[in-house]
């Protein structure tokens, strides 16, 4: 749209007008020419070409704008964006710098040209306080060190002394001031030392007609919930709880502890921001009560310098809904996904919140080829769940509170599912599970799942477990097509999560281990349980899976500046089957493809390793018997590279993004499988060899609550192929859209066309 629009993008200025197009600032570092940029007047900052166009194109007669209006040049505003240059300037130490500006304009383009004069830097000679309050400076004196950046011989900076004030403030705010204002502070500075030497004075003054300022201690706190039209109309439920909480319900729904449990002041302690603030947050984070204010305060009558503390709350709806889905289409193949969530909040009074999930996905075969079992729906699956989640750790054992860096949670949680692939299987599975969630601190976060029983059954087509069987494929017929029960638990532990919407420089890390089967192998091995037909022990008449399952997520995050970022992300996986089991479980297997590693592929679609499903289609009707069949390995490595990068700040109301990736990987067997999966088995001296590779590129839609996502996959490396046929794209680029000689010749073996790029169509990003 950009290239059909126009390429002039001075193509709508009137003749005595300009684009400002570059700013250039000179006569100082790169240290501060830059940020001195930031100075200049946001109608004078140079357009981003793609804003710019998409200005042009959307907004008309002034009606909504979208995208960029452009910087057209006003020297008012060019005078403006001097002096506050200059101001910025003197701020960072050069007190005597001044700034001329000058305009170079070509093709109705300018450039901005500020000249600085730096003058002398000035440093800092000397750092004192005066500080009236004798027990001021005692508090002042211990945590100075850590709060101050003001230092001799340093670089004078009125940002430094702004930090210092604000530092000052919080401090007193934290050790029981409550009526200790920003205004008490300020400093001194003489610049009349000549040689560029200054010195600071920090002056923190007494309250008038005061010899100090006075502490206050937390008394009485008063909790109101209002009704969720925000009305306290109607009779309360009114409680005194303690020496401390009175707590008053006008809505008649709240447990009192589920409040208080939250509530950090206690009754007695100083009076502390931290704990103010931090009351605040995890009232919110219960996700029961809308916009949840910071607690109001009111000093008693008396001259004891006491607070007491008034808490107003209004719930939530009780009840709400979210719909979601998800589209894919791909070479006459499409499907979607769609989802739905239910949520009851504050269930039994004590801010418990009840989700019932619904999702449904189908996937549809339109191919060319006219078989029953190759057009039309291709497979569904459905699965419905219940949460329960509890904001506390529901335990026998006795737990020290754990709310200080989050809301911790125990969950109560029940599944099913029924996936049905045509001509091949349908599989059910129930899973109930119980699992504690809590934060060590404000970035690492644990969840353990200690009981998960999963319970799982399938049925093979008669002709299809003939088919396989001739095959030699025994591992699908035994992971589709049994019944199969276990029991284990999981633990994950995520490092740096609250960190991940951010653009900082961090490194993410998430890690899960899943272990089952060992107390049932126990219970069967003292019972004597008899084993089935394969050898395999019983429980309740069904074979049960043991087995040890690990998976990292490894994620480096590198700011580029604004809301430029590039990631980068290692993501293995192993699983293995022991004791009473030679094989993992379906669903405890490794997949990939889709819309969150190797987008170029369709779901479970890729590997294992090197193998070739066209090897094992001796006829039309298996190839769409199988087309479909999931490719599984116990070995997962994937890694991601993705660049992020801002489009438009302004597209129809929401932010454009894009994306530039390259996702490489595999699944891979553990063990060598000649007759199942030739060409699938893991090991290092074939990893290059039987690692895929695709590249892509994606526009995100940023609506603030979420993101809709696009992206678009293109294969690189096939490893289906063997030798230089692997790469793809690069020795087929001409057939990217059109057909030719390889497609022809993959249509023939494999009985479906060979596509080389994926669409992806989701909410959320991809990690």
């Amino acid at each position: 749209m950009i290239l059909v629009s126009g390429c002039s993008i001075t193509r709508r200025l009137k003749d005595n007008q300009a684009l400002v197009r570059k700013i250039t600032v000179k006569g100082v570092s790169e240290e501060f020419a830059e940020p001195a940029k930031n100075y200049v007047d946001k109608q004078q900052q140079p357009n981003s070409l793609v804003n710019l166009q998409f200005y042009y194109l959307f907004s008309r007669n002034g009606k909504k704008q979208i995208g960029e209006p452009p910087a057209i040049l006003d020297s008012d505003l060019v005078e403006f964006s001097r002096l506050q240059i200059q101001k910025f300037l003197q701020n960072k130490g050069f007190l005597n710098a001044k700034v001329a500006e000058g305009i170079k304009i070509k093709n109705k383009r300018a450039e901005l040209i500020f000249t600085v004069t730096p003058g002398t830097l000035f440093k800092v000679r000397k750092y004192r306080d005066s500080i009236a309050d004798p027990k001021l400076v005692k508090l002042y004196q211990t945590n100075k060190n850590v709060l101050t950046h003001i230092r001799p011989n340093k670089r004078y900076d009125e940002d430094s002394l702004a930090f210092d004030r604000e530092q000052f403030y919080q401090l007193m705010k934290r050790n029981g001031y409550y009526d200790f204002y920003r205004q008490y502070v300020s400093f001194t500075v003489d610049t009349a030392l000549n040689k560029g030497l200054v010195d600071v004075l920090l002056v923190v003054d007494n309250p008038a007609g005061k010899k100090e300022h006075p502490t206050f201690k937390i008394n009485n706190t008063l909790i109101s919930v209002f009704r969720s039209s925000g009305r306290d109309r109607g009779k309360a439920d009114t409680l005194q709880l303690d020496s401390q909480f009175r707590f008053v319900d006008f809505s008649g729904k709240f447990k009192p502890r589920t409040i208080t449990n939250y509530i950090f002041q206690k009754k007695g302690q100083i009076y502390n921001i931290d704990n103010q603030i931090l009351t605040t947050t995890r009232l919110s984070e219960l996700n029961v009560f809308r916009n949840v204010p910071s607690p109001s305060y009111e000093k008693t009558a008396d001259s004891t310098n006491r607070l007491n503390t008034k808490i107003e709350l209004i719930p939530l709806k009780k009840m709400s809904n979210r719909v979601e889905g998800e589209f894919i289409f791909n070479n006459g193949r499409y499907g979607f996904n769609v989802a739905n969530t239910y949520t009851n909040r504050n269930v039994f009074g004590g801010a418990e919140i009840l989700q019932i999930k619904f999702n449904y996905s189908i996937l549809y075969d339109n191919a060319q080829e006219q078989s029953a079992i190759s057009n039309g729906i291709q497979n569904q699956d459905f699965k419905i769940g219940a949460n329960l989640i509890y904001p506390g750790i529901i335990s026998p054992f006795s737990i020290t509170a754990l709310g200080r860096y989050g809301i911790p949670h125990t969950t109560f949680a029940s599944s099913f599912q029924s996936f049905f692939q045509k001509g091949l299987v349908t599989r059910k599975s129930v899973i109930n599970s119980i699992t504690y969630d809590w934060a060590e601190n404000n970035r690492k976060l644990h969840s353990f799942t200690p009981i998960n029983i999963e319970y799982s059954s399938g049925t093979i087509d008669p002709q299809a477990a003939q088919d396989l069987l001739a095959q030699n494929r025994y591992s699908y017929i035994y992971l589709i097509g049994r019944t199969v029960f276990t029991a284990g638990s999981q633990y994950t532990f995520s490092s740096n999560y609250s960190l991940l919407n951010s653009y900082k420089n961090f490194i993410f890390f998430r890690g899960s281990v899943d272990v089952g089967g060992n107390t049932l192998a126990l219970i069967s091995k003292l019972t004597g349980a008899k084993k089935d037909t394969l050898g395999q022990r019983t429980i309740f008449g069904e074979a049960f899976s043991q087995y040890l399952k690990g998976e990292a997520d490894l994620r480096f995050y590198k700011s580029l500046g604004g809301e430029k970022q590039f990631i980068f992300r290692i993501n293995p996986g192993i699983g293995v089957p022991f004791g009473n089991s030679n094989q993992l479980i379906f669903e405890k297997n490794f997949y990939v493809g889709g819309a969150n590693d190797m987008r170029a592929w369709l779901p479970r679609t890729l590997g294992p390793g090197g193998f070739n499903r066209a090897t094992f289609y001796p006829d039309d009707m298996q190839r769409a018997r199988f087309k479909y069949l999931d490719q599984f390995g116990e070995v997962k490595i994937v890694a991601n590279a993705e660049y992020r990068y801002k489009i438009a700040d302004n597209f129809f109301g929401s932010k454009l993004k894009g994306a530039l990736f390259s996702d490489i990987g595999n699944v891979w067997r553990l063990k060598d499988q000649p007759l199942e999966n030739p060409g699938g088995k893991f090991s290092l001296a074939t990893l290059p060899k039987t690692a895929a590779i695709g590249i892509g590129t994606g526009i995100r839609l940023d609506v603030n609550f979420f993101v809709f996502r696009l992206d678009a996959g293109f294969k690189f490396k096939d490893p289906q192929f063997s030798g230089s046929n692997q790469w793809v794209l690069i020795d087929h680029l001409s057939e990217l859209f059109h057909s030719g000689d390889f497609k022809n010749s993959y249509y023939q073996n494999n009985g479906e066309k060979y596509s080389f790029m994926q669409l992806n169509f989701g909410i959320g990003m991809p990690f």
